[in-house]
């Protein structure tokens, strides 16, 4: 079956129909008959199947397989297609020419990868033994997907699977776990003893899925890849369509070429305004699920609710409550999490809508470096992550805003044109597409303790910064503290781990690190300017020194929006090693707490040891104002006087008397000075410096935070 070049459009019933080709359009008559002949009568009475597996890309809107399954449905339609005044058009061409695979049947398959998220609670009986090994990390052996994410996961697919359901059409979504190349052999190979023992007429015509980045996830695509050219079946790994600018558009012959520097990227992309290409509306209509569909494979077995489903995935992780740590954070009385939202297509457009309807996309620059509550940054980064929304969905719903269409009309910037708040997004979402980029460029080098860095070779002026006043340096070989061997730093692994264990734990006795480690290990999720913060103080030489790969593994573990390549792409980043060219940021958390925490309310709702101390005095009647140091004693309790440490019952607590590090900082000097600060950029966590920290050195800028005190066994 051959599908001819498409011309798409965005028009007013967007989003219900944008598309020349959508299946909205073809039951209505609105599709020509010029495309009779494109698509001949099936011939073969026998079902044949297409199997699609899908990883994140759990969505059925501006979903290029779907829509391209939707196609093959109710073409005899004699109408010419419809166009009105109000529409965006480009010469976007969604189905490539080539011949696709006759098929009757759709089987969508999700697959839960027993190599990152652990599966043994799908085993029925707990004396049961997966015959995958634990999904842990390669280096501090943590689960790889935890239990924010995986109930995320679970949430998103399910959502996915009602929409299928609520077609109509008889589509259905099968959920499985294990190997993704395991899986589909077993598919392939159920289906081929069903047909010879004559219980069964099924064939298998195709296999799509949506290509990935990840090692990992090329390695799952060859499998399937070679499964399927053994088999004779026809197999296609389609592009990944859920980020800002499509692969089409890029303006680089080769991947080779991307630029190691995200300003030189981005500049050759400006305006950012016009880059995406049209998003593509939800089918209403797609090919049923075959007549039989094969079992989920021995020993596990597929529940059959939501609850049952996110049970099964917790369960593991849920036999050890503690995570590990000797002290894990509790939650605060009172305090909410920032990211409360259910996983899944549904919510994320729920939350783009609230976010265009509030005024907060408006309000974006002026608030992504917000710590509390649920508005200060747009929060759709996990259903990015998970393809449950696309960014060029987001672009087109902002760019309705800007021009005054749909919801919003109550917003001085609505139809005024992009604004800063919808330019900071886009910038963002354009960060998030580089790394991916950087990820498809580096390979592996993504999870080297060196990073995407060559210590070996001296950088040249196209390798950084214009603002950047060094033309030549040469990296320098960067060490870190580990935790199974030392770094020569006088460290030791068992001082290291000790040290990473009250890391986690949000007792390293500095207010804002603290804080972020408990609100992440609690809730799956904590602010850009937090994870700048967290980052650079266990990486960088200056605080805790410690193997930045740890710290990504940590991550991955926790975040409900863990992306592969914004995490260790941005990991590398603060540590120095990845596409930073001033090798790294080095923040300096009191000043830091001072500048985005002023009142410290951020800290307070989540270390609530600190709570009941008073930050405010008298000055005069009826006058009031903070207490510098009772405040900065809320930034480093360890500053607490005696009275303050008794009131407060911390007297001879660990994290208060002994801290990892004691920093030497005033109010008075620390305004404006105090270390590198990074002002980061929301959804992708990264550092960008400015003022006078421009152009300075490493050695510079860690001798301009020099009076931190490195508490006795972790160097320095």
């Amino acid at each position: 079956m051959k599908l001819t070049s498409l011309m798409l459009r965005r028009c007013v019933t967007w989003p219900l129909c944008n598309d020349s080709c959508c299946s909205f359009c073809l039951k209505r008559g609105l599709w020509g008959s010029h495309m009779h002949d494109t698509f001949p009568a099936m011939e073969d009475p026998s079902p044949r199947v297409l199997l699609y597996i899908l990883r994140r890309d759990a969505r059925l809107s501006d979903n290029p397989i779907f829509h391209a399954a939707s196609a093959t449905l109710n073409l005899n339609t004699s109408t010419k297609p419809v166009h009105t005044s109000d529409t965006h058009i480009r010469n976007d061409s969604f189905l490539p020419d080539q011949d696709f695979p006759s098929f009757t049947h759709l089987l969508p398959v999700y697959i839960f990868p027993s190599n990152q998220v652990e599966v043994s609670g799908f085993l029925p009986d707990p004396a049961m033994e997966s015959p995958y090994p634990k999904a842990k990390s390669r280096i501090a052996g943590f689960w790889r997907t935890g239990n924010h994410r995986a109930k995320f996961m679970a949430e998103g697919a399910w959502d996915l699977k009602e929409k299928l359901r609520g077609l109509g059409c008889g589509s259905d979504l099968q959920i499985r776990v294990g190997k993704t190349g395991e899986v589909v052999e077993n598919i392939l190979q159920w289906y081929t003893e069903e047909k010879n023992a004559g219980r069964s007429i099924v064939d298998v015509a195709g296999i799509w899925m949506t290509a990935d980045e990840g090692q990992e996830e090329k390695d799952d695509e060859a499998d399937v890849q070679r499964i399927a050219s053994e088999r004779e079946v026809a197999f296609k790994a389609w592009a990944d369509e859920k980020y800002y600018i499509d692969n089409r558009d890029l303006p680089l012959k080769d991947i080779a070429d991307l630029p190691n520097i995200y300003t030189t990227y981005r500049k050759s992309l400006e305006p950012l305004r016009s880059r995406p290409r049209p998003s593509i509306p939800a089918p209403i209509q797609l090919p049923p699920s075959p007549p039989q569909v094969p079992p989920q494979q021995h020993p596990f077995e597929i529940p059959t609710s939501r609850e049952g489903l996110v049970k099964a995935l917790l369960k593991p992780l849920e036999d050890d409550p503690s995570h590990g740590l000797p002290c894990p954070p509790q939650w605060p009385p009172e305090t909410k999490s920032s990211h409360p939202f259910l996983g899944g297509e549904t919510a994320a457009h729920e939350r783009l809508r609230h976010l265009i309807s509030d005024g907060a996309l408006s309000t974006y620059k002026e608030t992504r470096n917000g710590m509390i509550g649920i508005d200060y940054s747009t929060k759709l980064s996990g259903f990015l992550a998970q393809g449950h929304i696309t960014a060029r969905q987001m672009h087109w719903a902002m760019t309705d805003f800007e021009e005054g269409r749909g919801p919003g009309a109550q917003i001085p910037d609505y139809g005024k044109g992009e604004n800063n708040g919808t330019a900071g997004v886009r910038f963002e979402l354009l960060w998030r597409d580089y790394m991916h980029l950087c990820a498809r460029k580096f390979g592996n080098r993504m999870f080297h303790l060196d990073g995407i860095q060559d210590s070996s070779k001296t950088r040249k002026s196209g390798d950084v910064e214009p603002d950047d006043s060094h033309h030549e340096q040469r990296s320098p070989h960067k060490r870190w503290k580990g935790v199974h061997q030392s770094g020569d730093l006088g460290d030791t692994p068992e001082r290291t781990r000790e040290v990473f264990c009250r890391f986690r734990s949000g007792r390293t006795g500095i207010g804002l690190i603290d804080a972020a480690n408990r609100e992440v290990f609690l809730t799956g999720y904590t602010s850009n300017r937090a994870r700048q913060n967290v980052a650079s103080f266990l990486s960088n030489s200056s605080h805790l020194g410690i193997d930045w790969r740890v710290g990504a593994e940590w991550y991955e573990y926790l975040l409900i929006d863990y992306d592969m390549a914004s995490n260790w792409g941005n990991w590398q980043y603060v540590a120095g090693v990845g596409n930073d060219p001033r090798q790294g940021r080095v923040f300096n958390p009191v000043k830091q707490a001072l500048d985005y925490d002023p009142q410290g309310e951020y800290i307070k709702a989540w270390v609530p040891e600190l709570r009941q101390l008073p930050l405010m005095k008298s000055v005069a009647m009826n006058k009031q104002e903070i207490d510098e140091q009772k405040l900065m004693g809320l930034y480093q309790a360890w500053r607490l006087g005696d009275w303050d440490k008794d009131r407060l019952g911390l007297r001879g607590v660990e994290w208060v008397e002994s801290p990892l590090i004691k920093i030497q900082f005033s109010v008075s000097r620390g305004r404006g000075r105090g270390g590198s600060e990074g002002r980061g950029r929301g959804r992708a966590w990264r550092g960008r410096n400015r003022g006078n920290e421009r152009g300075k050195t490493r050695l510079e800028v860690e001798k301009q935070i020099a009076n931190v005190q490195i508490a006795d066994g972790t160097g320095g």
